[in-house]
């Protein structure tokens, strides 16, 4: 049981990882917005891997049959796992190759709110919160629990739809065969 979901947790935290440096590596040639949706794209395809891994695991552990909760268990340590991993390629990248990255997105965010028309207390916010969220990831743990956040709520959503869909209950057959192996 641990192997599957190790196994399936890790695959989908390396291509989300090998997918952040990619993007990483191309980011200041397509932009914030583009490296957004290119990122939560990543993640989803990444955690798709949820639901391989527990029909994996409803068919080899469970002899084709899983409960909700049982299937959701899985799912869930599945996308754990594959968070963990998206913390850890973020912190190395976040600290050994990009601490510039608020001084940058700040300076997007001007640009954009001067294209906008912004006012310039509108500016000097946006500057202000960039230099906050670059004191506070300066923390490794907020940091970690900040960037554990983006990919989270996608895995337990899919954890979820990937439980419902996949729970299956012992048929009569299966459950008067289960009582005579008893």
């Amino acid at each position: 049981m641990k192997k599957i979901i190790v196994v399936y947790g890790l695959i989908s935290g390396a291509v989300a990882t090998v997918m952040m440096f990619v993007t990483m590596l191309i980011a200041d040639h397509i932009g914030f917005e583009r490296g957004a949706y290119i990122g939560y794209t990543t993640i989803v395809l990444s955690l798709l891997l949820v639901p391989a891994g527990v029909k994996t695991y409803r068919d080899h552990y469970g002899d084709g049959q899983i409960t909700f909760l049982r299937a959701f268990g899985v799912g869930l340590a599945i996308t754990v796992i594959s968070c963990l991993c998206y913390v850890v390629a973020w912190e190395v990248l976040y600290y050994n190759f990009m601490p510039d990255f608020f001084d940058k997105y700040g300076a997007h965010m001007v640009t954009k709110l001067q294209a906008e028309g912004a006012s310039q207390a509108a500016i000097q916010k946006a500057l202000a919160d960039a230099q906050k969220f670059k004191q506070m990831y300066a923390n490794p743990l907020i940091n970690g629990a900040m960037t554990f956040m983006e990919p989270f709520p996608v895995g337990l959503v899919i954890a979820l739809v990937s439980a419902g869909v996949l729970r299956k209950k012992a048929g009569p057959q299966g459950a008067a065969q289960a009582q005579v192996a008893v």
